[in-house]
């Protein structure tokens, strides 16, 4: 029944899939209990055929966790063949060299069946704020102080939940609540996506997704290649340094385009980390891949066939390919840096496409501690709040202020936050000045002052870069104004690692601005003018001016 279907047939039935899956990451977002999901988007949705190959993925999500998330649907067949999976089955993981790339998240698997026959996967990922150990920082030295490893499990088997698993979870996290909610969250998304497909394809006279998916693969992959094709072939380099953990690391990357797609490889980096920044290949090609995809091919959807065009590779023992059992919790901190060194190589052949280098990895704000009822046995509260700096100024544009790239995240809610923690935010304001000078300017990064409101103090589990190495302007621009972590006495903190604020203190956080591009005495005079206009009225808006009765 799936032959002789028109282009125009099975592109109606791909949009379908997208829609579907998209309904998938909204349920998610809807029935997760923590805030770092529901309120940040802090997750994932696809669909797979049976073969494992992704076919759509949900527009809502991050791009870290969608694109481990192809790779990951194929060791769960590997491990659970599919003619062994039944209706009702349902399997975990948070394994990072399996999964998304550390353990705080959780990738759920669900066969969908029709009359009795698999026909897709549906995979849905979603961070945990709080999986044990020493807590989502970077100072555990392996992986098993970093919480509880979940290898491939069954969640359901024929529809009833693995008690003992729940159990386990239960006990091996600080927030069990919403812990135990989330995972639920993951399960209930794809039951909903499995129903949606079900009645797509009767809708549409299928019995199988084989057909959809050969198009869908095979037009992908040749949309992509066309694109490659266009580009100059040769090898191109670029080197970006970060801050790491206890000494400075060198990302360096060799592009190279060919007629077959584009490789990048990461020989030439710095050795892995004793602390938990490494990163591991599947999370080093997920944000590698974003990367090229953004610059070469950004109108074509993401999925097997058009991620199977570009390739990635690192020396096993890099910080880009730490091997287990290597500490790799806040693998985001370097992972996330990627596209911009990815940028820097694809800056040489098409400029125009690609912006200056920008604030990159999401500043987390994960923050814990007492409340004022921890005394009565409580833990206390985990909050992951989510803040990004600026963007690096593009082509002819300049960056925007703010913004989460390359990680698409939504950033907390205020009110969200000081209604599930004992915090009280006096400051959240946009960092004037942040962004590198330029022809076009770097977007803003933020200002954010935090205290306790219940007498007692909290911990920040601190994990940011760009401040001993702010982002690069181009051409000409300037760089970005540097991050920085400190207290309102002016005095400084770690960018990494475990710290606690006394009662009385306020945190004060100024995420990075991008850089500049392009020569400051080029920018246009209507811009000018309209930054100095700009200029004075922040500085009137801090004027205070009586007025007659």
């Amino acid at each position: 029944m799936n032959s002789n279907r028109t282009a125009i047939e099975h592109q109606l039935m791909w949009q379908r899939l997208i829609a579907t899956v998209e309904e998938q990451a909204q349920v998610l977002l809807r029935t997760a209990f923590s805030a770092i999901v529901r309120e940040c988007s802090d997750l994932s949705a696809g669909v797979f055929d049976t073969r494992g190959r992704m076919l759509a993925q949900a527009i809502t999500g991050a791009p870290g966790h969608v694109n481990t998330m192809a790779e990951s649907v194929k060791h769960f067949l590997g491990k659970y063949p599919l003619s062994n999976m039944r209706e009702g089955d349902v399997f975990i993981t948070n394994d990072p060299w399996k999964g998304t790339g550390h353990l705080n998240d959780f990738v759920v698997v669900t066969p969908c069946f029709l009359a009795g026959k698999p026909v897709a996967l549906f995979c849905a990922t979603s961070h945990v704020m709080d999986i044990g150990g020493l807590g989502f920082g970077p100072d555990g030295t392996d992986v098993h102080m970093e919480g509880l490893f979940i290898p491939m499990l069954k969640l359901f088997s024929q529809g009833q939940p693995n008690e003992t698993l729940m159990a386990m979870l239960a006990a091996n996290t600080r927030q069990p609540m919403e812990t135990e909610g989330d995972t639920y969250a993951l399960a209930s998304c794809n039951d909903v996506a499995c129903k949606r497909l079900v009645e797509m394809m009767t809708e549409f006279g299928l019995d199988t997704l084989d057909s959809l998916a050969d198009f869908i693969v095979e037009r992908s992959r040749a949309a992509v290649l066309d694109a490659v094709r266009q580009l100059p072939q040769g090898t191109w380099t670029n080197r970006m340094t970060v801050d790491g953990y206890d000494e400075p690391i060198d990302l360096v990357a060799s592009l190279t385009v060919s007629g077959d797609g584009i490789h990048v490889d990461y020989t030439g980096t710095s050795p892995m980390s004793t602390r938990g920044i490494n990163v591991p290949i599947n999370y080093a090609a997920a944000y590698t891949m974003f990367g090229l995809a953004c610059a070469v091919a950004g109108d074509i959807p993401n999925n097997s066939g058009s991620l199977s065009v570009f390739s990635v590779s690192a020396p096993e023992g890099c910080v880009l390919n730490a091997p287990a059992p290597a500490p790799v919790s806040t693998r985001h901190v370097i992972g996330q840096m990627l596209p911009d060194v990815v940028f820097g190589c694809l800056r040489q052949i098409m400029p125009e496409r690609v912006p200056a280098e920008g604030a990159s990895c999401v500043w987390l704000l994960t923050l814990r501690g007492p409340t004022a009822d921890a005394a009565q046995g409580r833990y206390g509260f985990t909050m992951g709040f989510t803040s990004n700096g600026g963007t690096g100024a593009r082509e002819r544009k300049d960056g925007l202020s703010a913004t989460a790239f390359p990680t698409n995240l939504n950033g907390t809610p205020v009110e969200i936050a000081e209604t599930q923690t004992p915090l009280i935010f006096w400051r959240k304001e946009l960092r004037e000045g942040s962004g590198g000078d330029g022809e076009q300017r770097g977007g803003l990064g933020q200002v954010i002052e935090v205290e306790s409101t219940c007498g007692k103090p909290f911990e920040i589990l601190a994990s940011f870069d760009r401040i001993a190495h702010p982002p690069r302007g181009r051409d000409g621009g300037g760089n970005g104004a540097a991050g920085f972590i400190g207290l309102s006495t002016g005095q400084t903190l770690r960018g990494k690692g475990v710290q606690e604020i006394a009662p009385g203190q306020r945190l004060v956080i100024q995420t990075p601005g991008g850089g500049g591009s392009g020569d400051p005495r080029k920018r246009p005079p209507s811009q000018v003018e309209a930054d100095l206009a700009d200029g004075l009225l922040r500085a009137s808006s801090t004027l205070t001016v009586s007025l007659p009765c």
